[in-house]
């Protein structure tokens, strides 16, 4: 039987909120890069080092096309104090840290297979986020429809659009991903130590002092206690979604039960999330997100 880690992801999500709710370029002989809109169509799961697709063949230009696609639309974002700034600012510099990762000697054992999954996790992202934006709220997954929707009417604090994101992606797209892409090598080996790898890069990244300068000067200035501890749990447990998916994978009824319950619990994390960090006339953190929006409106484009 595969260990539930539920109740531990709960458990530091709850601390979690507790504590946070209160408080490179390429060489010269790199070829020209590739727009992200370019590689979409022929970018799919199956990772092949050979392919001419970058991302499908793990080339580390495709994480720069991510990363410029993400620049691109955080930007916008920014502009105009879009409350889903935060995490797209949350995403992108946790991106830019992994790029450092991915091209430092030895950090990881597969890092053409690791591009290839960041690009296919950054896909998931930016499927939810424009099938939000372009109306088809079907077609929006129930987690990202909570965080997207309270990110639109300006319903949450700063620090909740950022822990509805990270919510979202990792609670319900890193099972599927994980899964689509494969827990195993050719050979058979598993892929479980690049993926916790990803943990020690993930105790670089900051931007919290980023997103006090910019956003709203309400928000901690480091990361908070607790923000790590939250993240690799959420993680761990995608891990063992993804296999509960390769192990009903040819049971059609099994495999729909074990989806609908990574939905489920996405869905339901998002709603607590949401209720602890709302605005309104009875609520802790204010009645609404107007000191915030000032804020940005004079701030958002501050580079110290």
């Amino acid at each position: 039987m595969l260990f539930d880690v539920r109740g531990i992801v709960t458990t530091f999500t709850t601390v979690f909120l507790a504590l946070v709710l209160t408080a490179g370029s390429a060489s010269a002989s790199d070829p020209l890069f590739t727009e992200w809109t370019e590689l979409l169509p022929g970018l799919t799961s199956g990772y092949d080092p050979t392919d001419a697709n970058d991302c499908k063949s793990g080339k580390i230009q495709c994480v720069d096309s991510v990363i410029r696609e993400m620049t691109k639309r955080f930007d916008r974002q920014a502009a105009a104090c879009d409350h889903d700034a935060m995490f797209a600012l949350t995403y992108l510099r946790t991106t830019e840290e992994y790029r450092r990762a991915a091209v430092e000697p030895g950090f990881f054992a597969d890092p053409g297979f690791v591009n290839h999954e960041d690009a296919v996790f950054a896909r998931y992202y930016f499927q939810a986020y424009d099938a939000w934006h372009r109306g088809d709220v079907a077609g929006t997954p129930a987690a990202w429809r909570v965080a997207l929707e309270a990110a639109d009417k300006r319903q949450v604090t700063a620090n909740t659009n950022i822990l509805l994101g990270l919510s979202a992606h990792i609670n319900r797209d890193l099972p599927y991903v994980l899964w689509e892409i494969g827990l195993v090598g050719p050979d058979g080996t598993s892929r479980k130590a690049d993926h916790d790898k990803v943990n020690e890069f993930l105790n670089r990244v900051s931007f919290y002092p980023e997103a006090n300068r910019r956003f709203d000067s309400s928000l901690p200035t480091t990361e908070p206690p607790g923000y790590m501890a939250a993240i690799q749990a959420m993680r761990e447990q995608a891990w063992r979604n993804a296999e509960r998916l390769r192990l009903a994978e040819h049971d059609p009824v099994q495999l729909e039960l074990v989806k609908q319950s990574i939905e489920n619990f996405a869905y339901t994390e998002a709603l607590s999330i949401k209720s602890s960090g709302s605005y309104g006339p009875l609520s802790p953190n204010g009645s609404s997100s107007a000191a915030r929006d000032a804020y940005c409106s004079v701030n958002w484009n501050r580079t110290a």
